[in-house]
């Protein structure tokens, strides 16, 4: 089985103080799929700046389309990191950015030709009505398509934008804090813990994906793997930790994990060892500086290891 992705979102310039770093989450899935050999779409808008030279530049070092790449009289997309000297990070997001203003018709078009059985999307290029209309012109146009949401809540991103997103996702993928955001809104008897081998927990979100109608539930846990859960009573769990041997930081990890584990389920590998491959590619993106590598040697013993190259 192989798979068409086509990926919707925010393409930006991580904003790190002392350089500008190519970004989104949807941006860091898009690249690192095509690094790893699916055929990939994305779907953004940039501005008339430099920084949207940056973007183009990046698309064209990974070998990705700009078929799906509108421009617009806005700025390109920019967020300020801050890390916190222990290898984490918090997101601030500015408004009024070119991915706020994606166009409907545009994208129909390239999603139309492109042609895909999957189709990714987030919810923080849903900020603004035009271009949570371009996304719904996509998810109609593409019934067939699968539909991972990869949640990644931001600010700006209220509970009436996540509701409409669960209603249209297949897959849902979530880190710890973010299932605990969703359980605050949906659950009708919280439990007291959100750890994964909880009976209750398990019990509150099967709820809540059969309320969604969710095929498939992915729940990071940083460390301590993934878990997902089917909707046809599946439970795989990876626990397997996989530090690199210099940590630097969690910039891209979920990307990371998001994209292989799109990559497996194109290639049909079973979901332990999606889960297991998913888990170590992350851990590796922990090595390094950044959401991606800034040298593409680092994909190949992935490819050639997973029979992808």
């Amino acid at each position: 089985m192989s798979a068409r992705v086509l990926v919707f979102g925010e393409a930006l310039l991580d904003d790190f103080g002392d350089r500008l770093v190519p970004g989104g989450a949807p941006f860091n899935v898009a690249r690192n799929l095509a690094a790893l050999g699916l055929p990939t779409l994305m779907v953004t808008r940039v501005g008339n700046d430099p920084a949207a030279q940056t973007l183009r530049e990046e698309f064209e070092r990974f070998s990705l389309s700009t078929e799906g790449v509108q421009h617009g009289p806005e700025p390109t997309g920019r967020v300020t990191v801050e890390r916190d000297g222990a290898g984490g990070h918090r997101f601030h997001i500015l408004a009024g950015q070119a991915y706020d203003h994606i166009e409907a018709a545009a994208a129909f078009d390239v999603m139309r030709a492109f042609s895909p059985n999957v189709l990714y999307f987030g919810t923080l290029a849903q900020r603004e009505p035009g271009a949570r209309a371009a996304l719904k012109g996509l998810l109609d146009g593409a019934p067939e398509a699968e539909h991972f949401l990869d949640l990644n809540l931001r600010d700006g991103v209220d509970e009436s934008v996540v509701f409409a997103a669960l209603q249209r996702a297949d897959i849902l993928k979530v880190n710890e804090d973010e299932l605990q955001a969703l359980f605050s809104w949906y659950c009708h008897t919280c439990p007291d813990t959100l750890d994964m081998d909880s009976a209750a927990v398990e019990a509150e979100a099967r709820a809540m994906m059969h309320n969604f109608s969710i095929q498939g539930l992915l729940v990071t846990l940083g460390e301590r793997g993934a878990m997902y859960l089917g909707a046809d009573g599946a439970r795989v769990a990876d626990s397997q930790a996989f530090k690199p041997a210099h940590f630097v930081d969690s910039v891209g990890a979920g990307d990371a994990f998001a994209a292989v584990f799109l990559a497996g389920r194109a290639r049909g590998w079973d979901m332990p060892l999606i889960l297991a491959r998913a888990n170590a590619f992350a851990g590796a993106v922990c090595g390094i500086a950044g959401a991606v590598p800034p040298d593409l040697a680092f994909y190949e013993p992935w490819r050639q290891a997973w029979g992808l190259a």
